[in-house]
């Protein structure tokens, strides 16, 4: 069993490697923060907050997964869930806009732009505040749905070994790693968002 899982997890390294950006994220006006099932990315905006990276955060997310890898338990929207973790953390609830309704990555993008639109903001600039894996597709999904705002990526930093816990075993994680890369793909044909140039090798470990 155990060389199996190596088997598994040597490529999959290297998947992980490929979905990351790794910016150094610019301070910006907004920290938009997307909504998963780990809380860690909430954690990791609220430390952005205190330090500077932007004035207020955007949670966005819904009840986006049921009976699927990334369902909760949670009887809140990802975008509540996420603010409750940051007020934990000290960031004060008056910094803190909710978009409750996004079910995947272009709607959180676009229901934040037009959040932010009818309350009158008009960011000069963004933190995407997201989990490790999800970096490309986030940025692939702006350069569709919000290509005039200035931005930069943020994720904590860690391997594909150091992501896993408990609640987000290998078994879990990796499946829903290799569901982002497909996207990648797929959702560029179709216009969806912008195009990625996937390298053979990265082909070869998602075989």
């Amino acid at each position: 069993m155990k060389q199996m899982h190596e088997t598994a997890l040597c490529p999959a390294r290297l998947v992980w490697e490929y979905l990351q950006l790794k910016h150094d994220p610019i301070p910006a006006d907004i920290i938009v923060v997307f909504g998963t099932n780990d809380l860690r990315v909430a954690r990791f905006a609220a430390r952005l907050y205190h330090e500077g990276f932007g004035r207020s955060l955007v949670c966005t997310g819904g009840m986006a997964h049921q009976g699927d890898l990334l369902a909760t338990n949670w009887h809140k929207t990802e975008a509540e869930m996420y603010a409750d973790e940051a007020v934990a953390l000290g960031v004060p609830r008056d910094r803190i806009m909710l978009e409750p309704r996004a079910v995947n990555t272009a709607e959180n993008v676009r229901f934040t732009r037009e959040l932010l639109c009818r309350n009158g903001g008009h960011p000069r600039s963004v933190v995407l505040a997201t989990k490790p894996f999800m970096q490309r597709r986030v940025w692939a999904t702006m350069a569709v749905e919000w290509p005039e705002v200035p931005a930069t990526l943020a994720s904590e930093r860690m391997t594909l070994d150091e992501y896993f816990t408990a609640d987000l075993p290998p078994e879990k994680v990796i499946p829903i790693m290799l569901g982002d890369l497909q996207r990648l793909w797929i959702y560029g044909r179709r216009g969806w968002s912008a195009a990625q140039i996937v390298p053979p090798e990265v082909m070869e470990a998602y075989r």
